[in-house]
Protein backbone atom coordinates (compact mmCIF):
# COMPACT_ATOMS: atom_id res chain seq x y z
CA UNK A 1 0.00 0.00 0.00
CA UNK A 2 3.30 2.32 0.36
CA UNK A 3 2.93 2.78 -2.91
CA UNK A 4 -0.53 3.80 -3.70
CA UNK A 5 -0.07 6.01 -0.65
CA UNK A 6 2.70 7.89 -2.03
CA UNK A 7 0.74 8.63 -5.30
CA UNK A 8 -2.14 9.61 -4.06
CA UNK A 9 -0.46 11.81 -2.18
CA UNK A 10 1.49 13.29 -5.30
CA UNK A 11 -1.75 13.45 -7.22
CA UNK A 12 -3.22 15.42 -4.19
CA UNK A 13 -0.04 18.30 -4.24
CA UNK A 14 -1.98 20.93 -5.52
CA UNK A 15 -5.93 20.44 -3.79
CA UNK A 16 -3.62 20.07 -0.57
CA UNK A 17 -1.54 23.34 -1.44
CA UNK A 18 -5.22 24.83 -2.03
CA UNK A 19 -6.06 23.96 1.17
CA UNK A 20 -2.85 25.33 2.90
CA UNK A 21 -2.78 28.56 1.20
CA UNK A 22 -6.62 29.20 2.41
CA UNK A 23 -6.15 28.43 5.50
CA UNK A 24 -2.82 30.79 5.20
CA UNK A 25 -4.54 33.97 4.10
CA UNK A 26 -7.58 33.34 6.91
CA UNK A 27 -6.01 32.51 10.17
CA UNK A 28 -7.56 32.86 13.63
CA UNK A 29 -6.48 33.25 16.78
CA UNK A 30 -6.64 30.68 19.64
CA UNK A 31 -10.19 29.94 20.64
CA UNK A 32 -11.62 31.96 17.42
CA UNK A 33 -11.11 29.27 14.87
CA UNK A 34 -14.72 28.96 13.82
CA UNK A 35 -14.04 29.22 9.97
CA UNK A 36 -11.29 27.19 9.90
CA UNK A 37 -13.00 24.37 11.82
CA UNK A 38 -15.80 24.72 9.45
CA UNK A 39 -13.63 24.63 6.40
CA UNK A 40 -12.00 21.70 8.04
CA UNK A 41 -15.86 19.96 8.64
CA UNK A 42 -16.70 20.63 5.23
CA UNK A 43 -13.68 18.53 3.55
CA UNK A 44 -14.20 15.61 5.94
CA UNK A 45 -17.90 15.66 5.07
CA UNK A 46 -17.31 16.04 0.91
CA UNK A 47 -15.02 12.88 1.85
CA UNK A 48 -17.88 10.91 3.65
CA UNK A 49 -16.21 11.10 6.95
CA UNK A 50 -18.31 10.80 10.15
CA UNK A 51 -17.52 14.23 11.84
CA UNK A 52 -18.19 15.50 15.16
CA UNK A 53 -17.92 19.76 15.42
CA UNK A 54 -17.73 21.87 18.55
CA UNK A 55 -15.21 19.52 20.25
CA UNK A 56 -13.77 21.45 23.04
CA UNK A 57 -14.25 24.20 21.66
CA UNK A 58 -13.64 24.36 17.80
CA UNK A 59 -12.13 21.09 17.96
CA UNK A 60 -13.53 18.62 15.32
CA UNK A 61 -13.15 15.28 15.48
CA UNK A 62 -13.40 12.91 12.40
CA UNK A 63 -13.27 8.89 12.13
CA UNK A 64 -12.88 6.45 8.81
CA UNK A 65 -14.24 2.90 9.50
CA UNK A 66 -12.16 0.32 7.70
CA UNK A 67 -12.98 -2.77 6.47
CA UNK A 68 -12.10 -4.44 9.45
CA UNK A 69 -14.32 -3.13 11.76
CA UNK A 70 -12.94 -4.94 14.91
CA UNK A 71 -9.54 -3.54 14.45
CA UNK A 72 -7.99 -0.63 16.20
CA UNK A 73 -8.22 2.69 15.88
CA UNK A 74 -5.16 5.19 15.66
CA UNK A 75 -5.52 8.84 15.89
CA UNK A 76 -4.14 11.20 14.25
CA UNK A 77 -4.05 15.08 15.43
CA UNK A 78 -3.60 18.52 13.56
CA UNK A 79 -3.55 21.64 15.82
CA UNK A 80 -5.61 24.86 13.81
CA UNK A 81 -4.70 28.44 15.90
CA UNK A 82 -2.81 31.06 14.25
CA UNK A 83 -0.82 33.36 16.13
CA UNK A 84 -0.20 37.41 17.04
CA UNK A 85 2.12 38.44 14.61
CA UNK A 86 2.31 40.62 11.90
CA UNK A 87 3.30 39.15 8.86
CA UNK A 88 5.93 40.48 6.95
CA UNK A 89 5.91 38.41 3.56
CA UNK A 90 4.28 39.23 0.45
CA UNK A 91 2.46 36.83 -1.27
CA UNK A 92 -0.63 35.88 -3.21
CA UNK A 93 -1.53 33.54 -0.16
CA UNK A 94 0.17 36.26 2.65
CA UNK A 95 -2.43 36.91 5.63
CA UNK A 96 -5.69 38.66 5.19
CA UNK A 97 -5.93 39.70 8.95
CA UNK A 98 -3.83 42.54 9.85
CA UNK A 99 -1.41 41.30 12.88
CA UNK A 100 -2.31 37.46 13.00
CA UNK A 101 -0.71 34.95 11.00
CA UNK A 102 0.26 31.06 10.69
CA UNK A 103 3.75 31.79 12.22
CA UNK A 104 3.68 28.16 13.82
CA UNK A 105 2.72 26.36 11.02
CA UNK A 106 -0.59 25.27 11.72
CA UNK A 107 -1.88 25.66 8.44
CA UNK A 108 0.20 23.01 7.45
CA UNK A 109 -0.42 20.62 9.97
CA UNK A 110 -4.06 21.16 9.42
CA UNK A 111 -4.04 20.58 5.64
CA UNK A 112 -1.96 17.97 5.91
CA UNK A 113 -4.20 16.23 8.04
CA UNK A 114 -6.70 17.23 5.46
CA UNK A 115 -4.75 14.98 3.08
CA UNK A 116 -4.42 11.95 5.36
CA UNK A 117 -8.65 12.20 5.51
CA UNK A 118 -8.54 12.21 1.50
CA UNK A 119 -6.35 9.57 1.07
CA UNK A 120 -7.00 7.09 3.69
CA UNK A 121 -11.15 7.33 3.05
CA UNK A 122 -10.42 6.40 -0.43
CA UNK A 123 -8.49 3.28 0.96
CA UNK A 124 -10.91 2.95 3.84
CA UNK A 125 -11.88 -1.29 2.58
CA UNK A 126 -8.18 -1.92 2.85
CA UNK A 127 -7.76 -0.65 6.81
CA UNK A 128 -7.92 -3.11 9.35
CA UNK A 129 -9.46 -0.47 11.91
CA UNK A 130 -9.57 3.30 12.52
CA UNK A 131 -8.58 6.18 11.74
CA UNK A 132 -9.49 8.93 14.66
CA UNK A 133 -8.76 12.82 12.95
CA UNK A 134 -8.09 15.14 15.74
CA UNK A 135 -8.23 18.71 14.48
CA UNK A 136 -7.33 21.09 18.01
CA UNK A 137 -7.97 24.63 18.43
CA UNK A 138 -5.75 26.69 20.92
CA UNK A 139 -2.25 24.61 20.91
CA UNK A 140 -0.80 28.24 21.12
CA UNK A 141 -2.67 29.70 24.62
CA UNK A 142 -2.83 27.92 27.72
CA UNK A 143 -3.86 25.46 29.09
CA UNK A 144 -4.59 24.58 25.33
CA UNK A 145 -7.10 22.97 23.25
CA UNK A 146 -5.93 19.22 24.06
CA UNK A 147 -6.91 19.08 27.41
CA UNK A 148 -10.38 20.82 26.69
CA UNK A 149 -11.30 18.00 23.55
CA UNK A 150 -10.02 15.16 25.83
CA UNK A 151 -12.42 16.36 28.65
CA UNK A 152 -15.52 16.31 25.76
CA UNK A 153 -14.40 13.17 25.31
CA UNK A 154 -11.95 13.17 21.62
CA UNK A 155 -10.71 9.91 22.59
CA UNK A 156 -13.75 8.15 23.35
CA UNK A 157 -16.23 5.83 21.04
CA UNK A 158 -13.77 4.39 19.66
CA UNK A 159 -10.72 5.26 22.02
CA UNK A 160 -7.43 4.71 20.18
CA UNK A 161 -4.82 2.41 20.69
CA UNK A 162 -2.28 4.72 19.24
CA UNK A 163 -1.51 8.50 18.33
CA UNK A 164 0.65 10.52 16.25
CA UNK A 165 1.16 14.27 15.31
CA UNK A 166 3.97 15.94 13.52
CA UNK A 167 5.15 19.79 13.30
CA UNK A 168 6.77 22.08 10.68
CA UNK A 169 10.32 22.18 10.95
CA UNK A 170 12.17 24.64 9.29
CA UNK A 171 15.77 23.67 10.70
CA UNK A 172 15.45 20.29 8.28
CA UNK A 173 15.07 20.86 4.70
CA UNK A 174 12.04 19.13 2.74
CA UNK A 175 12.39 15.36 2.15
CA UNK A 176 13.77 14.62 6.02
CA UNK A 177 11.82 13.92 8.75
CA UNK A 178 13.16 14.17 12.25
CA UNK A 179 12.23 11.71 15.30
CA UNK A 180 12.65 11.72 18.99
CA UNK A 181 12.53 9.04 21.19
CA UNK A 182 11.23 9.36 25.04
CA UNK A 183 11.49 13.21 26.27
CA UNK A 184 10.91 15.69 23.17
CA UNK A 185 9.40 18.97 24.77
CA UNK A 186 9.62 20.78 27.94
CA UNK A 187 6.98 21.43 30.50
CA UNK A 188 5.45 25.06 30.08
CA UNK A 189 4.35 27.26 33.33
CA UNK A 190 3.74 30.78 33.92
CA UNK A 191 4.12 32.80 36.69
CA UNK A 192 3.16 36.34 38.06
CA UNK A 193 4.91 37.97 40.33
CA UNK A 194 3.67 42.02 42.10
CA UNK A 195 6.07 43.65 44.23
CA UNK A 196 4.74 46.45 46.31
CA UNK A 197 6.95 49.39 47.58
CA UNK A 198 5.69 52.39 48.82
CA UNK A 199 5.74 55.84 46.86
CA UNK A 200 6.99 58.70 47.26
CA UNK A 201 8.76 61.41 44.96
CA UNK A 202 11.82 60.55 42.94
CA UNK A 203 13.63 63.10 44.81
CA UNK A 204 13.10 62.12 48.48
CA UNK A 205 13.99 57.91 48.00
CA UNK A 206 14.36 57.68 51.37
CA UNK A 207 10.67 58.13 51.81
CA UNK A 208 10.04 55.23 49.86
CA UNK A 209 10.17 51.82 48.62
CA UNK A 210 11.09 51.49 45.19
CA UNK A 211 9.29 48.83 43.83
CA UNK A 212 11.27 49.26 40.46
CA UNK A 213 14.60 49.00 42.32
CA UNK A 214 12.87 46.19 43.95
CA UNK A 215 11.87 44.34 40.93
CA UNK A 216 15.08 44.84 38.85
CA UNK A 217 17.14 42.78 41.96
CA UNK A 218 13.92 39.87 41.78
CA UNK A 219 14.51 39.47 38.08
CA UNK A 220 18.57 39.13 38.44
CA UNK A 221 17.76 36.87 41.27
CA UNK A 222 15.68 34.60 39.62
CA UNK A 223 18.03 34.19 36.62
CA UNK A 224 20.63 33.03 39.33
CA UNK A 225 18.33 30.31 40.05
CA UNK A 226 19.04 27.95 37.20
CA UNK A 227 23.12 28.83 37.23
CA UNK A 228 23.46 28.51 41.07
CA UNK A 229 20.61 26.72 42.50
CA UNK A 230 19.63 23.95 40.00
CA UNK A 231 21.95 20.77 39.27
CA UNK A 232 23.78 22.23 35.87
CA UNK A 233 22.79 18.30 34.42
CA UNK A 234 19.36 19.10 34.49
CA UNK A 235 17.57 21.69 32.03
CA UNK A 236 15.93 24.78 33.16
CA UNK A 237 14.65 28.31 31.44
CA UNK A 238 13.52 31.16 33.70
CA UNK A 239 12.22 34.01 31.80
CA UNK A 240 10.70 36.88 32.50
CA UNK A 241 8.74 38.41 29.11
CA UNK A 242 6.96 41.62 30.60
CA UNK A 243 7.20 44.31 33.17
CA UNK A 244 5.16 46.91 33.87
CA UNK A 245 4.80 49.66 36.52
CA UNK A 246 5.42 53.12 37.56
CA UNK A 247 3.34 56.59 36.02
CA UNK A 248 5.84 59.43 36.08
CA UNK A 249 9.48 59.49 35.47
CA UNK A 250 9.89 61.89 38.79
CA UNK A 251 6.98 59.64 40.77
CA UNK A 252 8.80 56.46 42.81
CA UNK A 253 6.45 53.28 42.28
CA UNK A 254 4.86 51.53 44.60
CA UNK A 255 3.56 48.70 42.47
CA UNK A 256 5.29 46.75 39.73
CA UNK A 257 3.89 43.44 38.06
CA UNK A 258 6.01 41.35 36.22
CA UNK A 259 4.98 37.97 33.95
CA UNK A 260 7.33 35.07 32.75
CA UNK A 261 7.53 31.07 31.91
CA UNK A 262 9.30 28.22 33.41
CA UNK A 263 10.32 25.19 31.73
CA UNK A 264 11.54 22.18 32.77
CA UNK A 265 12.34 18.40 31.11
CA UNK A 266 11.89 16.67 34.72
CA UNK A 267 8.76 16.41 36.91
CA UNK A 268 10.46 16.49 39.99
CA UNK A 269 12.44 19.60 39.39
CA UNK A 270 9.20 21.34 37.83
CA UNK A 271 7.00 20.88 41.22
CA UNK A 272 10.24 22.67 42.94
CA UNK A 273 10.61 25.56 40.54
CA UNK A 274 7.91 27.42 42.19
CA UNK A 275 9.28 26.65 45.48
CA UNK A 276 12.36 28.04 45.08
CA UNK A 277 11.48 31.24 43.01
CA UNK A 278 8.93 32.51 45.98
CA UNK A 279 11.76 31.45 48.49
CA UNK A 280 13.93 33.91 46.25
CA UNK A 281 11.02 36.75 45.66
CA UNK A 282 10.04 36.45 49.51
CA UNK A 283 13.77 36.73 50.87
CA UNK A 284 14.71 40.19 48.67
CA UNK A 285 11.51 41.91 49.06
CA UNK A 286 11.63 41.25 53.07
CA UNK A 287 15.38 42.75 52.83
CA UNK A 288 14.29 45.85 50.93
CA UNK A 289 11.60 46.38 52.92
CA UNK A 290 8.74 45.37 50.36
CA UNK A 291 6.48 42.89 50.06
CA UNK A 292 4.88 40.59 46.70
CA UNK A 293 2.62 38.62 45.09
CA UNK A 294 3.42 35.35 43.71
CA UNK A 295 1.12 33.48 41.88
CA UNK A 296 2.10 30.16 39.76
CA UNK A 297 0.44 28.22 37.06
CA UNK A 298 0.87 24.96 35.74
CA UNK A 299 0.64 24.59 32.57
CA UNK A 300 1.53 21.88 29.67
CA UNK A 301 3.52 19.32 30.78
CA UNK A 302 6.52 17.87 28.47
CA UNK A 303 5.73 15.36 25.56
CA UNK A 304 7.18 12.06 26.07
CA UNK A 305 6.65 10.17 22.82
CA UNK A 306 6.47 6.06 23.31
CA UNK A 307 9.60 4.51 22.31
CA UNK A 308 7.37 1.59 20.45
CA UNK A 309 5.27 4.95 18.14
CA UNK A 310 8.59 6.82 17.97
CA UNK A 311 10.14 3.07 16.69
CA UNK A 312 6.74 2.82 13.71
CA UNK A 313 7.83 6.62 12.51
CA UNK A 314 10.74 5.99 12.65
CA UNK A 315 10.42 3.02 10.28
CA UNK A 316 7.61 4.69 8.12
CA UNK A 317 10.27 7.76 7.42
CA UNK A 318 13.02 5.34 6.19
CA UNK A 319 10.71 3.46 4.00
CA UNK A 320 9.09 6.98 2.29
CA UNK A 321 12.26 8.74 2.37
CA UNK A 322 15.03 6.80 2.99
CA UNK A 323 17.43 6.00 6.24
CA UNK A 324 19.59 9.32 5.61
CA UNK A 325 16.87 11.58 5.75
CA UNK A 326 15.33 9.70 8.69
CA UNK A 327 17.15 12.13 11.58
CA UNK A 328 17.44 11.02 14.86
CA UNK A 329 16.98 13.84 17.17
CA UNK A 330 17.87 12.94 20.32
CA UNK A 331 18.07 16.37 22.43
CA UNK A 332 14.81 17.33 23.74
CA UNK A 333 14.06 20.91 22.85
CA UNK A 334 12.76 23.93 25.35
CA UNK A 335 9.71 24.55 23.69
CA UNK A 336 6.22 23.39 24.83
CA UNK A 337 3.33 21.19 23.03
CA UNK A 338 0.19 20.69 24.53
CA UNK A 339 -0.04 17.37 22.39
CA UNK A 340 2.01 16.09 25.72
CA UNK A 341 -2.11 16.08 27.25
CA UNK A 342 -2.39 13.31 24.57
CA UNK A 343 0.44 11.72 25.17
CA UNK A 344 -0.13 10.72 28.60
CA UNK A 345 -3.74 9.21 27.92
CA UNK A 346 -2.34 7.08 24.39
CA UNK A 347 1.29 6.09 23.11
CA UNK A 348 1.89 8.46 20.78
CA UNK A 349 4.96 10.30 18.58
CA UNK A 350 5.15 13.82 17.79
CA UNK A 351 7.97 13.80 14.92
CA UNK A 352 9.11 16.51 12.90
CA UNK A 353 8.31 17.13 9.07
CA UNK A 354 11.23 18.92 7.30
CA UNK A 355 10.00 22.42 5.78
CA UNK A 356 13.18 24.33 5.50
CA UNK A 357 14.87 25.07 1.96
CA UNK A 358 18.02 27.24 1.82
CA UNK A 359 17.67 27.32 -1.51
CA UNK A 360 14.24 28.60 -2.11
CA UNK A 361 15.41 31.24 1.19
CA UNK A 362 12.55 29.63 3.26
CA UNK A 363 14.73 28.95 6.08
CA UNK A 364 13.13 31.46 9.10
CA UNK A 365 12.47 30.25 12.30
CA UNK A 366 8.84 29.16 13.89
CA UNK A 367 7.10 32.47 15.29
CA UNK A 368 9.09 34.44 13.27
CA UNK A 369 7.44 37.45 11.13
CA UNK A 370 9.15 36.19 7.77
CA UNK A 371 8.07 32.19 8.13
CA UNK A 372 7.06 30.56 5.83
CA UNK A 373 7.65 26.97 4.68
CA UNK A 374 8.63 24.98 1.05
CA UNK A 375 5.23 23.83 -0.25
CA UNK A 376 6.83 20.38 -1.75
CA UNK A 377 7.32 19.56 1.91
CA UNK A 378 2.92 18.99 2.31
CA UNK A 379 2.60 15.62 -0.40
CA UNK A 380 5.47 14.55 1.66
CA UNK A 381 3.81 15.56 5.19
CA UNK A 382 0.51 13.67 3.63
CA UNK A 383 2.15 10.35 2.93
CA UNK A 384 3.66 9.66 5.90
CA UNK A 385 1.15 10.75 8.12
CA UNK A 386 -0.99 7.90 5.79
CA UNK A 387 1.53 5.13 5.55
CA UNK A 388 2.06 5.27 9.55
CA UNK A 389 -2.01 4.86 10.21
CA UNK A 390 -1.73 1.84 7.64
CA UNK A 391 0.94 0.47 8.81
CA UNK A 392 0.01 0.54 12.42
CA UNK A 393 -3.41 -1.04 11.70
CA UNK A 394 -2.56 -3.05 8.86
CA UNK A 395 0.93 -4.78 10.20
CA UNK A 396 0.48 -3.97 13.92
CA UNK A 397 2.45 -7.67 14.45
CA UNK A 398 5.27 -5.63 14.35
CA UNK A 399 4.49 -1.90 15.69
CA UNK A 400 7.94 -0.68 15.46
CA UNK A 401 11.70 -1.12 17.33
Amino acid sequence: MLDDIRNKAASLKDEIIRFRRELHRNPELSGHEKKTAAFVAGVLRDNGIETLTGVGGHGIVGLIRGGVHDGPTIALRADMDALPIHEKNRSDYSSSVSGVMHACGHDVHTSVLLGVAVVLSGLKERLRGGVKLIFQPSEESPPGGAKAMIDEGALLNPTPSAMAALHCYPELETGKAGYTPGVMTASSDRFTIGIKGKGGHAARPHQTVDAVLVSSMVVAALHHIVSRRIDPTQNAVVSIGSINGGSAPNVIADYVEMKGTVRTLDAKLRKRMPLVMEETVKGLTMGMGAAYDFHYEFGCPSVVNDRKMTGLVRECSAELLGEENTIEMPRPQMGAEDFSYFAEKVPAALFRLGTGNAKKGINHPLHSPDFDIDEDAIPIGVALMSWIAVKYLNYRDKPGG
